[in-house]
């Protein structure tokens, strides 16, 4: 159970808690108990207990808020419910949730070290590991991948073919599962203008088709680009700078949509699981992920 900030908020709630209770006794004493006042000349009465003026609830009431008294009573004695008071039995939601962690891990904690240990290629050839690992995407990675985790929205990488942008290899992906990646590919029309932006857009698709090889804006290639995505283009995975030579593109291969990546710059970025996901759920993406075959 949370300590509560202070000790008046804990009075406080108990003041009102007992407050609440009493208001009721009360309530349910001057409906049904109470004597009225003394009468100048008797009413009539009909069907035993209706007097003129008078319309007293039906006797269940009575018997219904009272248990619920009765009930709250005991509840507020046995769990917490006044101010700071734990209760006879002690209990507290954090209580329960550790208690069930506690099961949870002597349980299952020995099956899952094994699983976070195992060799990739032996994960992959258990089918219920699998299935857990493709529920663990879909929890997790799907809204932004996509189900058959092939991207989406020229925004989101796919994950089912051979280029990774940040490297494909386990360790890369695990990288990227746990830390995240950040985009730092900056925007150069404030720089070089126009022309020059142009005619780099121009170098970019003639490296995808393979005739760039003196081009005009080879110079201009080698100085401002060169250093991340390589002098031939086929990019630097440590710097998480794509491959400009192959037909993978994740905002698309148009000459508009490279012109603006050129132009405007790209800020992607995948999120940290780290802290989401413990080192089994990461292992299991990590040997879904790297399959030889395309996920289904």
């Amino acid at each position: 159970m949370a300590e509560l900030p202070s000790t008046f908020w804990s009075g406080w709630i108990s003041v009102l808690t007992v407050g609440s209770l009493i208001g009721v006794f009360w309530l349910i004493y001057s409906i049904y108990f109470a004597a009225g006042g003394e009468e100048e000349e008797p009413s009539p009465v009909w069907d035993g207990n209706l007097r003129e003026g008078e319309h007293p609830a039906p006797l269940w009431w009575f018997w219904l808020i009272f248990g619920s008294l009765v009930i709250s009573v005991i509840y507020l004695m046995l769990y917490p419910g006044l101010g700071a008071f734990r209760g006879a039995l002690n209990w507290s939601q954090g209580g329960e949730i550790s208690q069930r962690l506690e099961r949870y891990q002597t349980e299952f904690g020995p099956l899952r070290r094994l699983v976070a240990e195992a060799q990739l290629d032996t994960l992959r050839e258990d089918a219920k590991l699998m299935a857990s690992a493709q529920r663990i995407y879909d929890r997790n990675c799907a809204v932004c991948h996509g189900y058959e985790a092939q991207g989406q929205a020229n925004l989101f990488p796919n994950l089912a073919d051979a280029a990774w942008q940040w490297g494909g290899e386990p360790a890369q992906v695990e990288h990227s599962i746990r830390h995240g990646r950040q985009a730092v590919m900056v925007g150069w029309e404030a720089a070089l203008g126009e022309q020059a932006i142009d005619q780099l857009t121009d170098y970019t698709l003639a490296l995808g088709n393979g005739t760039a090889a003196g081009h005009p804006a080879e110079g201009q290639y080698m100085q401002f680009c060169a250093a991340c995505h390589g002098a031939d283009g086929s990019g630097n995975p440590q710097l998480g700078a794509p491959n400009l030579t192959d037909d993978a593109s994740l905002y698309g291969q148009s000459a508009a949509a490279i012109r603006q990546s050129i132009a405007q710059g790209r800020n992607g970025e995948m999120p940290a699981f780290g802290e989401r996901l413990d080192d089994t759920q990461i292992r299991l993406l990590v040997a879904w992920l790297t399959r030889p075959t395309t996920p289904e």
